[in-house]
C-alpha cells in the first residue's frame, strides 16, 4: 500500500510548488471512503512521497481516480497545454539530476488513450494517456499499469530504482480550473504467466 488516505494525508507527503498551490485535502465520500481531493485554479503544485519502490517484486501500479472535467486548452504536445486534471508520476532518479527519468500517467485532455509521448519540456519525462477526454469525467475509474514495461517501452532500457511517487493536478499553463479525486494507490505483484 502506498496510500489509502484513511488516516488523512501523512507528513511523508511533501508539497512541491511550481506556480501557486493546488489545494490538496482528504475528504470522505458518501460511502465513507477517504480520498484525496485536489483543486487547482491556475496553479501547479504536487504531492511527493519519497520512498524506494520495489518494482521488481511489485511492478503493477494500481489506483483509482475521478475528475470533474478535462482542461479545454490542455494539450500534452505543447508547453502551453501541459496541464492535467489528474496525473501520477513514478520517479527514477539518476546519479545526476539530468539523468532522472519519469513515467507520468495522465488523464489526457486530447492525447488518445494509450498513447505515449515525451513531455514538451524534457525528453526525460514520458506522458502516458491512461484516460482521455471528458467522456468518463465524473466516474470513479480503477487503473493498473505495469510500470517496468512502461519504462522499458519509453526509454528502451532497464530502469534504475524508483524512489518517489507523486500526485499532481495542475492548471498553471492554461490558467483554467480543475478538481480531481485520488483513491488508494498500491503496488501489486505481476500476475503469474
Amino acid at each position: 500500500m502506498i496510500a489509502d488516505f484513511s488516516r488523512g494525508l501523512g507528513p511523508e507527503w511533501r508539497e512541491k510548488s511550481f506556480v501557486g498551490n493546488t489545494l490538496y485535502e482528504v475528504v470522505r465520500l458518501a460511502d465513507g471512503r477517504a480520498v484525496l481531493q485536489a483543486t487547482s485554479r491556475a496553479s501547479a503544485s504536487g504531492l511527493v512521497l519519497e520512498r524506494k519502490l520495489d518494482l521488481k517484486r511489485y511492478p503493477i501500479l494500481a489506483w483509482s481516480w475521478k475528475i470533474d472535467h478535462v482542461l479545454a486548452k490542455g494539450d500534452a504536445r505543447t508547453k502551453a497545454g501541459d496541464d492535467y486534471a489528474a496525473r501520477i508520476y513514478i520517479v527514477f532518479p539518476g546519479t545526476f539530476f539530468w539523468q532522472t527519468k519519469v513515467v507520468n500517467y495522465i488523464w489526457a485532455n486530447r492525447l488518445p488513450k494509450g498513447e505515449m509521448i515525451k513531455n514538451p519540456y524534457t525528453g526525460n519525462v514520458v506522458m502516458i494517456a491512461v484516460e482521455s477526454g471528458d467522456e468518463r469525467a465524473g466516474e470513479w475509474l480503477t487503473e493498473r499499469r505495469h510500470v517496468l514495461d512502461d519504462f522499458r517501452r519509453a526509454f528502451g532500457r532497464e530502469p534504475r530504482a524508483a524512489k518517489a511517487i507523486a500526485i499532481m493536478t495542475d492548471t498553471d499553463n492554461t490558467k483554467e480550473s480543475a478538481t480531481a479525486w485520488y483513491g488508494a494507490i498500491r503496488l501489486l505483484p505481476a500476475p503469474v504467466r
